[in-house]
């Protein structure tokens, strides 16, 4: 697949990296000839220029493109970059950060595909690294809504029930379960639940705590099982 990426600043060039790792072709456009520098000294193609100007993203190769993501630290550059983006048929993702108010983040939202916060990213892997052990978060779908990863261990309360049997909190849900290292894919009732099995999890924010203490069970994270090193 083909990308634009507007911005080589960290955000863009570590997206970037990803992307070309897994065999894409990556243009990036910078405005910033000392930024620009720092690109090509990267490895990648870039084009120096405004990004919210179409001549711009037109000389990158938007006609071509799949998709476009707009990760400067401008907000009115990254969405002017989504449109010309969505103009020429292209999916697009567009960076907003933090401090943004919802009211700001909704207007955007309907306008793009997809909308990122990179803040927000790297505080999940905090907390990922922070929870360890078998349940990883995936996603803030919402400011009060985040979806879980969970690996069924030994300890786990509801090994050896099926789906059907588990009562999650009012507002949590499965949205897919996986056997063994196999794909996760739709749940179904009568799925088994066992050791190594992984399950995907809607779950309110003020749920988590039971979320967490009914799939994985109240061993600390981390923890050694007996007889490890």
């Amino acid at each position: 697949m083909k990308f634009v990426i507007i911005g080589a600043g960290r955000v863009g060039l570590r997206t970037g990296r990803v992307l070309r790792e897994e065999g894409h072709d990556v243009t990036v456009i910078e405005a910033d000839p000392t930024i620009a520098e720092r690109g090509r000294e990267a490895g990648f193609e870039v084009i120096e220029g405004d990004g919210s100007r179409e001549s711009v993203l037109e000389s990158a190769g938007v006609d071509d493109a799949d998709a476009v993501g707009a990760l400067t630290g401008d907000l009115n550059v990254n969405f002017a970059a989504c449109l010309i983006g969505k103009h020429h048929g292209c999916r697009t993702v567009m960076r907003i950060d933090e401090d943004y108010r919802e009211s700001i983040y909704q207007q955007y939202a309907d306008e793009v595909d997809e909308v990122v916060y990179p803040e927000r990213l790297g505080a999940i892997g905090a907390k990922n690294a922070l929870l360890g052990g078998s349940l990883t978060a995936i996603a803030d779908v919402a400011q009060n809504l985040q979806i879980l990863r969970i690996t069924i261990t030994e300890e786990s309360p509801i090994r050896g029930y099926t789906l059907s049997e588990v009562a999650l909190p009012s507002e949590s849900r499965i949205l897919a379960f996986g056997k063994g290292d196999e794909p996760m894919g739709i749940p179904l009732p009568d799925n088994s639940i066992e050791a190594g099995d992984s399950l995907a999890v809607l779950a309110d924010f003020s749920e988590l705590a039971a979320v967490r203490q009914l799939l994985v069970g109240e061993k600390p994270a981390g923890a050694v099982a007996a007889g490890g090193a």
